[in-house]
């Protein structure tokens, strides 16, 4: 159904419509994004294998690396899957507890991929600006208690918001005009005033994540200034090589989020691009970061490599 009564202050369900405006091309739009999440949970559980199977792995890059892919296959299992379920078979209806589960996934991995960039950015800081306390600056045990402080900043600035949508009521649709359960999305739904609640989510957003890009653009601000120090050329280009990967894969998340982010700050956006951009913001990064490291990581090519039957032992 796609009304609510007045007298019901919470549905039971929501009606997610995928991308309006472009509702007779959910099947072909259907095809890219099922390739992308193939590509991500294959390319992402490859890196977790080969780094978990290779003991010259185990450092704090590659271990951050495999917390980066972690997350994307969360974030992305927790939003294409019904998407595509939309898509194929306009299975539209969503419980309204489901609704909710999935809200809180999105917006807290979101905020837990962006702290492990930022944590592999200090990776980069410490290895390249002071190598030879790089093995205590990140001993497995700090690396432990960085991962618990990145998790528990997502969860606890992003748990409140199930509860601020859950307390409202919603008395006018239960149709969605998007493709997940995004908080946003849902409070436009509702018959009250909501300021204050968008007021908080942008706030905690943007704070999380423009602290993030400051703290990481300020390492990389002290990693040239170190590189560009070094006296030999090859040096140099060494170890700017070591940050080209995650410079890539930081540009890939970050660029698609801000658009997002700027969408809902100022709304000058068509609803059906906003969305595209929204949804390809929970699945391209996923899929471009194991190839991106793919590439770029000596070890892991050298792996991926010989696994497939290209090198020899």
């Amino acid at each position: 159904m796609s009304t609510l009564n007045s007298s019901t202050p919470s549905p039971t369900a929501f009606i997610l419509i995928g991308i309006p405006g472009l509702e007779d091309a959910h099947i072909w739009i259907s095809i890219p994004f099922c390739f992308m999440y193939l590509m991500a949970v294959v390319g992402n559980c490859t890196i977790l294998f080969i780094i978990k199977a290779e003991p010259s792995l185990h450092e704090p890059m590659h271990l951050f690396l495999c917390m980066l892919s972690v997350t994307d296959l969360v974030l992305s299992s927790s939003t294409v899957p019904k998407m595509l379920s939309i898509f194929w078979f306009g299975a539209r209806q969503t419980d309204f507890g489901a609704c909710l589960t999935q809200m809180f996934f999105i917006h807290s991995f979101s905020a837990m991929e962006s702290g492990f960039f930022l944590a592999m950015a200090y990776d980069r800081y410490v290895a390249i600006c002071h190598p030879l306390q790089h093995a205590t600056a990140l001993s497995n045990g700090i690396i432990a208690k960085i991962t618990l402080a990145v998790v528990a900043r997502g969860v606890v600035l992003f748990s409140p918001h199930p509860f601020l949508v859950s307390s409202l009521p919603f008395c006018r649709t239960n149709v969605i005009s998007h493709s997940y359960c995004e908080f946003m999305a849902l409070v436009k739904l509702a018959c009250a005033d909501t300021t204050a609640r968008k007021a908080y989510s942008l706030t905690i957003a943007s704070l999380a994540g423009f602290s993030d890009i400051i703290l990481i653009a300020l390492s990389y601000v002290m990693i040239l200034r170190s590189v560009f120090s070094l006296p030999s050329k090859e040096a140099r280009l060494k170890s700017l090589g070591t940050c080209s990967s995650h410079i890539c894969v930081i540009l890939v998340f970050y660029t698609p989020a801000f658009f997002s982010f700027l969408t809902h700050r100022f709304g000058h956006v068509a609803p059906h691009v906003h969305i595209l951009v929204a949804n390809l913001y929970l699945v391209f990064p996923p899929m471009m970061n194991p190839i991106i490291y793919g590439v770029r990581t000596k070890g892991i090519r050298q792996r991926v490599l010989k696994a497939c039957g290209f090198q020899h032992t």
